[in-house]
């Protein structure tokens, strides 16, 4: 018993240790804190438009190496003439990362024509909105394919490679949706919480492992991407994709654990653990949350 409280107590030191330094740290301006991406090869899934063209783009202007994945060909023949036209430049290819196989296939195809991977971003996402019981079967599986096995997929075909390099970064697009539940998206936050709690996992075993890989899980508001198209919000305004990427690339290259857009979602994730969720339920009432996807449309190719 005594060893155990020596090592919880050696423990609490260290952590409140690290969080002197965080606050210490946070004193100095992001911009001299960030890390040097000029020299990453970057691969972005759901580079063919919204948020996950957004960040493309800002890893290029930093002089990343940058790899679009889309499955959309159209989609990603416009990421490429808009790179073109501000002078930067990318590799795309079409992958279904539904398919665990192509996932496999089109990785080795990247290392072979671009090199090792160093910053894998799973962005791409589809959303289908309604009541539990009126989502389709087949809508639900989609969501599940795109939404969350994918990024298996994806970290299995990279992650061993950062682990040899012992240099890699870890980020998924998840959602406020992946830390609480919403009115007729059940399904949808169902993929985002397993995302949130697949990069935690993972962050785990790299800490355990000692293998230098670093895990940024990004939690936004919905986007206004048209992925969202139709949604009523009442209370929170739908993000601005530009100024979401921004905070999302900060974020990155501070190599943050987990960010929350809005900010103030901080101070709101900590009430769910502190008060009863028959507390909580009322401030769903007042965003409206019951009615919000009642006008939502979407789009036809529903990636991120």
């Amino acid at each position: 018993m005594l060893e155990e409280i020596v090592e919880f107590s050696t423990v609490l030191g260290y952590s409140l240790l690290l969080l002197f330094k965080s606050m210490i740290a946070s004193l100095i301006p992001n911009k001299f804190r960030h890390k040097d991406v000029s020299n990453d090869i970057v691969l972005i899934t759901g580079a063919g438009s919204g948020f996950g063209r957004e960040l493309a783009i800002r890893f290029a202007k930093l002089g990343s190496k940058v790899v679009a994945w889309d499955n959309n060909p159209d989609g990603l023949a416009e990421t490429e003439k808009i790179f073109k036209s501000k002078g930067l430049n990318c590799k795309s290819y079409v992958c279904d990362i539904t398919d665990r196989n192509a996932v496999y296939s089109t990785a080795e195809k990247v290392k072979s024509e671009v090199g090792i991977v160093s910053i894998l971003i799973n962005n791409a996402g589809v959303v289908f909105g309604g009541k539990f019981m009126s989502v389709s079967d087949e809508h639900t599986i989609k969501l599940f394919h795109v939404n969350a096995l994918s990024h298996f997929w994806t970290i299995k075909a990279f992650l061993p490679d950062m682990r040899n390099q012992k240099k890699g970064h870890v980020v998924a697009v998840a959602s406020i949706a992946g830390v609480g539940g919403s009115v007729a998206l059940s399904a949808y936050c169902a993929t985002k919480h397993a995302v949130v709690g697949l990069q935690e996992s993972l962050s785990l075993e790299s800490y355990f492992e000692g293998d230098y890989i670093k895990f940024t899980t990004i939690c936004p508001f919905f986007m206004d991407t048209g992925m969202f198209k139709g949604v009523s919000t009442k209370l929170i305004p739908i993000l601005d994709p530009s100024h979401t990427a921004d905070t999302a690339m900060n974020s990155i290259l501070l190599e943050k654990e987990i960010v929350f857009m809005p900010r103030w979602f901080y101070f709101v994730y900590p009430l769910k653990a502190m008060l009863p969720f028959t507390c909580i339920k009322p401030f769903y009432g007042v965003a409206k949350n019951e009615i919000m996807m009642d006008t939502f449309v979407g789009r036809a190719h529903n990636n991120n």
